[in-house]
This record gives C-alpha cells, structure tokens and sequence, in this order.
C-alpha cells in the first residue's frame, strides 16, 4: 500500500499540487484522469522517486516493488530469450527459465525465443517490454498512455491481461472504453488535489458535477449571508446605540470560512464550419488499389461511397493500410488503378498523423490558423486559438516551442478555420484528453457532412460509424453495418491465437505482412453457426442482467435528482434559521445518501457478473 501525504509540488510560476493526499488501498486497479498538464505524469515520475516533491511525504513499504512500462522500445540484443533477460537482477542471471515462462504467458513460442526483438510487430514489442517488467515481480504497474500506438487487437489483449493482473494498478490513458474496462477505481487530478471514487470515469466526472453543483449553491449561499453582513456593519458601526452589535457581526464575518470561486479547466471547444452542399453523395471510390510493389499490395480494387450525414470507420491492425487508403483518397499518394469522384460542392479536410510537419516552426499558432482560411478576420482566427484551448498570449506561441499535443490541435484550428463537408480523420484523438475525446465525438455526431476516420477507440467507433472498411488478411472490404454489428458477426481475427500469427513490419513501417504460421482454418460457414447460437445463448443469459442494471442505473439516477432538490432546500432552510425542518431535512439527506451508496455497490456487483458473462462469451466466440 502506497501513500502521499501533504504533497506540494510546483514549476517555476505553475502550482500542481497543493497538499495533496493519496492512500492506495490493496488489489486496486486506478485510473488515472486530469487535464492535459494538470500532473498526472509527474505523480508518476514522484512515486518512482525521479521527481522530488517540495513538501510532504511519499510512504512505501519495504519490498514493496514498482514497475513501469516502458513507452519507447528500445531493444539492444540479438534475440527475443536475451532482451528479456535484461530485466534480470544479477542474482538471478541465470533464471532463464523465468523469462522463457513470462514470454510463453504473453503468447511467445519456443521459435519465437531466438528472433530478433525488432522483427516482431509494434503489439508484440509491447508485450516483450511488459514481460521485461514482469520479471521483476513488481507489486504496483505504473502505466502511463499503454495503448498508445497498439491496434484494438492489442488493447483488448492488454486489457485481458490487466484484468488479471495480481497485484496494483494505476493506469493512465486517454481511452476510456479501455480505463473503464480495467479498472476498479476512477482518482483524477481536480485543483492541486486528487479525488477518488470506486467505479468508473462515468460515476467520478458525475460526481465531480455534483459536487461542483452543490458547491457553487453553497457558495452564493454564503455571499449573500456575507452581503448581509456587511451591508449590517455599515449601517450599524457608527451608531453608539448599534456598534456592540455591529462589532459582533464584524466577529462572526472573521469567523467565517469564506469559499473561493470554482476554477475551471479549459475544455476544447469543436463546431466544424459545415459548407452547404446540394450533395447526397459526397465521393464515390471505385476499384481503387494501392501497394508499395507488386508484391506488396496494401489493398485492392475498393468500391464504396459516402453519403452526406455518414461516417465511415477504417479498422484493422497495424500496418495494414488504413492510413494509407486516407492518404490514396485525399490525394498525397497515387493509387495503382481505380479512381474517386466527389460532387464539385465537395470540400474535405484531412487530419492525418504524418500531417505536422507541414506546420511551419517559425509560424504562430495564430498564423498557422490563419493560414487555412486567410478570409477570416483576426477575431475569428482568435477565437479559434482559443477554443483550441489557446487563448491570450499562447496564440502568439511558436510552433517550433510547441509539444505533438499542442501541434495536434493547432492542426485540428485548421481544420475549424475552413468551410468543409467531408472530414478524413487519422486517429485525432491521440494527444486529446478524455473531455476533448469526448467534445470531439460529439462534433462528428453533429457535423452535417460525411466523416471518414481511422481510430482504435472501440468507444468512438460504436458512436460515430454507420459502416467500416476492415482491413484483415483478405485485404480491404466495406461492412454493412456498425462497429458492433462487426463484433458479433465477424469479430477480430487472430485474437485469441498464441502468437502462431504476427504481422511483420515491413521495412516502410507502413506495410506489414502475414507470416502463415496459423492453424488450420475450421469450416467457416459451421464457425458463423456456431457463433450465431453463441451470440444467442450470450443474449439470453445477459438479459435479465442487463435490465437489472438498467433499472439500478434509472433508481439511483431519480434519487439523486430527488437528491439534489433537498440539497438546495437544505441550504435554503440553514439560512432560514427553522431547526426542527433543518433536521428532518439532514436525516433525508443522509438516507438517501446512504441509499444511492447502496445501490451503487448493488449495481457494481451486477455490472461485474454481466461483464464476466460477456468476456466469457467473447473468448468461446475467439476460440470458433
């Protein structure tokens, strides 16, 4: 168990934390949430002992062992059996046979040993740097931003083994479909202080609300009790008759904990400039192909088109060539047949990962955003800067001082700046928070036009995309249908294989292809029978969970807006001076308190047995 106690930490002008306390309980597994910049690293770099605070105290036990993965892959040895053996302590040097089981846990092979680390693609040199971190038997993982850079494939395996993980856990990421999945408990970094909760990002933020909510009612409360104070002294200190009372007044005024205003962080603020079009149909691909060589063809003779109000969602692995088939359509790469057309009222913007280093370094942010649309007046441009969380003085920001974050946005700015009616979007959620994700999905629910997007949050995918194109070992198909509909009619291939089947990097980093190592295939027509009757067993047994949780998530929903109301009488009444109402109110309160506690506990446990029951049915549907 690790514990901070009266944590103070500050750089240069800007105050982090402000006596913090923390207490890490056993088994936990936390997410970690806050601002960009608000410290979540930093309490990391503090509990590793690579940072220092400027006060208080970080307590833990002794033998108690702390890993952290490894975000770079770096490797250095000639085979998989000797980068592992790395993470050895000199004691234990010749303990190969730890490492050999670890790798085998992970989904290595007896082959796979005497392979070149490099070799393997990017999810299995995460693995490699996690079963580096497992030989040392830690007891707490620090994971700060594990999903970056790893394919849903690789996160739903990550988050499989996290489940499991015996030991604590604090994770931070900007996925939160995967935090929520993984974790027990939801701290964030909230004004120099952290907050915790058991649950999940959901439950905290709405507690946050609710909290804030309650404060702020408090708080014009007590201004208007201070007001009338104040404007009592006034009248009353000068008059002989009054001033005794007027300087009890003065009395109770300095007795008085006087609440400060509510800080607030700035939350990126996205409304895509939509241009009218008389368009039904935005663009139209036909027998569009792409590769590298003859031999390396990414994909193949693609039809779709898309629709105005439609997104469509690029999935598969990595290296595959969603990225690709972005840059084919948009016209920075030249297709190998095939072609695309789009109405001539059709404008698109692309926001693709290779796209920042066409940001000028010597430019401004402001002069960047400018640049997409010089018809916009400086005002306008201003309050781009600023709903791209840079207002004031950071417009006037170089983009050469700029972090990949901050360059991100700039691009997004650009995006904001032109009048547009179809989006192609290259994972843009790298480097947002989860308040940005979360403004970002809902301005691509809300865009009129078409959206094109590749991404690995599953969240994102369920909320946005009518249809997919996946990517898989066939090449590239469009599916009918949403990200969920895929998962219970196809589902991810090779996912539950132990690592029989590897995607290699090509030497372009871009392209990868399938080493045949698989087991044979089972008749495909028997596996979609069989998954249908699994998908059908799994709806049946879920159900009644399901529409149990439903109806605890509605009950503790209505008591916390029955809540709420006798929070705001309760203040009322205190200012009132009715004690006996005062108390029937408090004992309320607490019931229902009590009660909305009891039903979260009541609805986590239900929320677990439905998840299990849901694992359990995707790892039989992995297994056809």
């Amino acid at each position: 168990m690790i514990q901070l106690q009266n944590i103070t930490k500050n750089f240069a002008s800007q105050e982090l934390f402000l006596n913090l306390n923390l207490k890490l309980n056993s088994g936990n597994r936390t997410g970690l949430v806050g601002r960009n910049g608000s410290g979540k690293s930093t309490l990391f770099k503090m509990i590793l002992g690579e940072e220092t605070p400027d006060s208080g105290d970080i307590i833990i036990p002794k033998n108690y062992k702390i890993g952290t993965l490894k975000q770079h892959l770096v490797f250095t040895e000639k085979t998989l059996r000797e980068e592992a053996a790395l993470a050895l302590e000199d004691e234990m040097q010749y303990d190969v046979y730890r490492v050999e089981k670890i790798l085998f846990g992970l989904g290595f092979t007896q082959d796979d040993l005497e392979k070149d680390p490099l070799s393997f693609s990017g999810g299995f040199q995460i693995r490699i740097n996690l079963a580096k971190l497992l030989v040392t038997e830690p007891n707490l993982l620090l994971l700060d931003e594990p999903t970056n850079y790893l394919d849903i494939v690789s996160l739903r395996w990550l988050k499989t083994f996290l489940r499991a993980f015996d030991g604590e856990l604090i994770l931070i990421t900007h996925n939160r479909d995967f935090m929520d999945s993984v974790c027990t408990h939801t701290m964030g970094l909230v004004r120099k202080d952290i907050e915790i909760i058991q649950g999940n990002t959901h439950k905290f933020y709405e507690q946050l609300a609710s909290n804030d909510e309650l404060y702020s009612k408090q708080k014009v409360a007590q201004d208007k009790k201070v007001k009338e104070l104040e404007e009592f002294i006034a009248r009353n200190k000068a008059r002989a008759s009054t001033a005794a009372l007027a300087q009890s007044k003065v009395k109770q005024l300095e007795k008085m904990d006087l609440m400060n205003d509510l800080a607030f962080d700035n939350t990126l603020a996205f409304d895509f400039n939509f241009k009218e079009t008389p368009a039904k149909v935005m663009l139209e691909v036909e027998n569009l192909s792409f590769g590298y060589s003859p031999d390396n063809i990414l994909f193949k003779d693609i039809n779709f088109d898309i629709k105005r109000g439609e997104c469509i969602g690029i999935i598969g692995k990595n290296g595959k060539g969603k990225s690709t088939l972005l840059n084919t359509i948009a016209g920075e790469l030249k297709a190998l047949c095939g072609t695309t057309h789009s109405h001539p009222s059709v404008e698109f913007a692309h926001f693709g990962q290779t796209n920042i280093a066409r940001l000028h370094e010597k430019a401004t942010v402001s002069d960047e955003i400018h640049s997409a649309n010089t018809k916009l007046s400086t005002q306008v441009i201003r309050s781009i800067c600023g709903a791209m969380m840079f207002s004031g003085d950071s417009a006037d920001k170089k983009v050469s001082l700029l972090s990949g974050g901050e360059k991100s946005r700039v691009m997004l700015g650009q995006i904001l700046a032109r009048q547009v009616n179809l989006l192609f979007l290259d994972e843009p959620t790298n480097h947002l928070d989860m308040e940005s994700i979360e403004a970002l999905t809902e301005a691509i629910i809300n865009f009129e036009g078409a959206v094109m997007i590749v991404t690995h949050s599953e969240e994102m995918l369920r909320r946005v995309c009518d249809r997919l194109i996946i990517f898989s070992k066939e090449g590239a198909q469009l599916f009918d249908g949403g990200y969920d509909d895929f998962l219970t009619k196809i589902g991810w291939e090779d996912q539950g294989e132990s690592g029989k089947a590897r995607e290699r990097d090509h030497l372009g980093g871009e392209a990868q292809e399938s080493e045949i190592k698989s087991a044979p295939k089972s008749n495909n027509k028997e596996n979609k029978k069989l998954k249908a009757e699994l998908v059908r067993e799994r709806n049946k047994v879920a159900s009644p969970l399901k529409k149990k949780v439903e109806k605890l998530e509605e009950k503790i929903m209505n008591l916390e807006d029955g809540l709420s109301g006798h929070h705001q009488e309760l203040i009322e009444v205190s200012n009132s001076g009715d004690s006996a109402r005062l108390m029937e109110l408090s004992k309320l309160v607490s019931s229902e308190e009590s009660e909305v506690e009891e039903l979260f506990e009541e609805l986590e446990v239900v929320q677990t047995e439905l998840d299990e029951i849901l694992d359990e049915y995707e790892e039989k549907m992995l297994e056809l």
